[in-house]
């Protein structure tokens, strides 16, 4: 089955994630044993409709991607992205932040908080086909596929980083696990905070809203998507993010 996407006249392949890529992070060691090496999740990187879309985002120095999460088990937890987290942008005490549109399908949001060694908050944000989920600065993530349909998800980000999997891969997966049962701990970690549950929510005044999609804002006004370049000049945004309880 070929996994290539037509998009803006062009086809792209997939950066293929395999299982082999990420067994430091899977919870369930008696079935990794036996698990093969199967493709877990497919990415389309730095997608654009059209020659000037494409030189709009250059100069905004952003990216646009896709990825799809088929439906799986892996073993007893649901399929889910690495993880990873973010650098900081130059000049800031902050880290870049991302934007996530889910266009088919449903999303956990995994959001947790380092300072140090430690979890300081863990963040658990659902969404469903239309949502926009912000990742605040700081913030580590995993996208887990809780259900039995295909993810299909775009994202906004700065262009000029690469995204940092090591701390998360040295502890085996995020702060939690989301298993057939629920939600368990990684202990790993040691002590964590207890996971808070937050909601998508329209941001309007970054043109954000539930069903409206999120690529024209490249056409629209790029301005828009200067918190993912400028996370220092929108702190009013993440407080509004993480106050949506």
């Amino acid at each position: 089955m070929t996994r290539d996407l037509r998009f803006g006249g062009k086809v792209s392949k997939p950066s293929v994630r395999k299982l082999d890529d990420m067994r430091d992070v899977i919870y369930d060691k008696k079935w990794l044993k036996h698990a093969g090496n199967p493709e877990i999740c497919y990415m389309y990187r730095d997608l654009s409709l059209s020659i000037k879309d494409r030189q709009i985002i250059l100069e905004n120095k952003l990216r646009y991607d896709m990825t799809v999460i088929p439906p799986r088990m892996l073993g007893t937890e649901y399929v889910k992205t690495a993880g990873h987290y973010h650098p900081s942008a130059p000049g800031t005490d902050l880290s870049y932040t991302e934007i996530y549109e889910v266009l088919e399908g449903d999303a956990h949001y995994l959001l947790q908080k380092r300072q140090n060694d430690d979890i300081v908050d863990v963040i658990l944000l659902k969404a469903e086909k239309g949502d926009k989920v912000i990742i605040p600065p700081d913030y580590g993530h995993v996208t887990i596929n809780p259900s039995n349909k295909e993810l299909k998800m775009c994202n906004w980000v700065a262009r000029n980083f690469s995204s940092i999997y090591e701390p998360i891969r040295e502890k085996g997966g995020a702060a939690y696990f989301e298993l057939t049962t629920g939600f368990i701990e990684n202990e790993n970690y040691g002590d964590i905070p207890e996971m808070r549950f937050l909601k998508p929510a329209n941001f309007p005044d970054v043109g954000l809203h539930k069903n409206k999609e999120m690529y024209g804002l490249i056409r629209k006004d790029p301005k828009l998507l200067e918190f993912l370049t400028k996370p220092q000049d929108y702190k009013w945004l993440f407080d509004m993010v993480l106050a949506n309880g």
